[in-house]
């Protein structure tokens, strides 16, 4: 068997990968993109409007609301989870005793299906019979049951969710790259009379600066296009309180009856142009902070 044939066998196993993709990933971008342009309920004959979708989107307040409280999402997880999964890592790189198992404990959340984990935070964030309001009663933190899912502390209650999923993931990243941090580099600063906080300053934070700028960059993505734990514990609600742009552009093409549902009626075409300007806020917003990284990284 001659080289090509050797190639080309090789090439026919990522076949089954490069179809699905075309299917599932490639085929409904160019779908979508077609009834950006048309005012199309699901069903019944499309017709061409031009660019009024898009006026359409640039009016509509509870997109805009939701584009706010995306970026207060995300700010909130990024916030709390990526310094939370740096001091994680930097202690269980330090070869304590049962951080196999610490480390297994802290990643579970993030192989657990999203939807599953968000139903186990509903029954504890419960306000009427949840885990969290009996605790603190009983212990006389508080006297009433307070409202988690409410409009004071819906948007606060989903980040802490976003954070425990993704706390893990980020932790076992920070991991592999303290383990690449020669030990070396540690003892001579030691030598020179650098304490532990001016080693963390000055040798691993810089030194994980790749994977730092790598976890960001994830971070962001995930965190802006992040919707499925919201749907579950609080459908956008109350009031739009927590509905969030991928979540209002989920329920334009599947729409519910639930609390905060975006519309009532299918809207195909309009939610194909509120799909397009989401992912363009989104690589907007990637780019800027590709470039911003790439600058601070040339300056250090």
């Amino acid at each position: 068997m001659n080289k090509a044939k050797i190639h080309a066998f090789s090439y026919s196993f990522l076949l089954p990968s490069f179809i699905l993709t075309a299917v599932l990933g490639i085929y409904p971008i160019f779908w979508a993109m077609r009834y950006m342009f048309y005012d199309y309920k699901g069903y019944g004959q499309e017709r061409f409007i031009g660019l009024d979708n898009f006026s359409r989107v640039m009016e509509d307040h509870e997109f805009w609301n939701s584009v706010v409280n995306t970026f207060i999402y995300a700010g909130g997880k990024l916030a709390i989870s990526i310094p939370l999964a740096l001091i994680l890592a930097v202690i269980l790189n330090r070869g304590i005793k049962g951080r196999n198992v610490m480390r297994a404990i802290f990643f579970m959340p993030t192989i657990i299906s999203t939807a599953v984990m968000a139903v186990v935070f509903f029954t504890i964030f419960n306000s009427y019979n949840g885990i969290l309001n009996q605790f603190l009663m009983k212990y006389k933190v508080i006297h009433g049951a307070v409202d988690w899912l409410g409009v004071d502390h819906s948007m606060l209650t989903v980040i802490i969710v976003a954070v425990w999923g993704a706390v893990g993931n980020y932790m076992l990243l920070f991991l592999a790259g303290l383990q690449n941090i020669p030990e070396d580099v540690y003892e001579s600063s030691s030598l020179d009379g650098a304490n532990k906080l001016q080693q963390f300053r000055y040798i691993t934070i810089p030194m994980l600066g790749p994977v730092l700028q790598m976890i960001i960059m994830l971070a962001i993505i995930n965190a802006l296009k992040g919707y499925e734990s919201i749907m579950v514990l609080t459908d956008g609600g109350p009031i739009g309180k927590t509905s969030v742009m991928f979540l209002y552009v989920y329920k334009l093409f599947f729409p519910t009856a639930g609390t905060g549902a975006a519309t009532q009626v299918q809207e195909i075409g309009y939610g194909s142009a509120v799909a397009f300007v989401t992912a363009v806020i989104v690589g907007i917003i990637t780019i800027l902070y590709f470039f911003g990284s790439k600058r601070l990284n040339h300056n250090d």
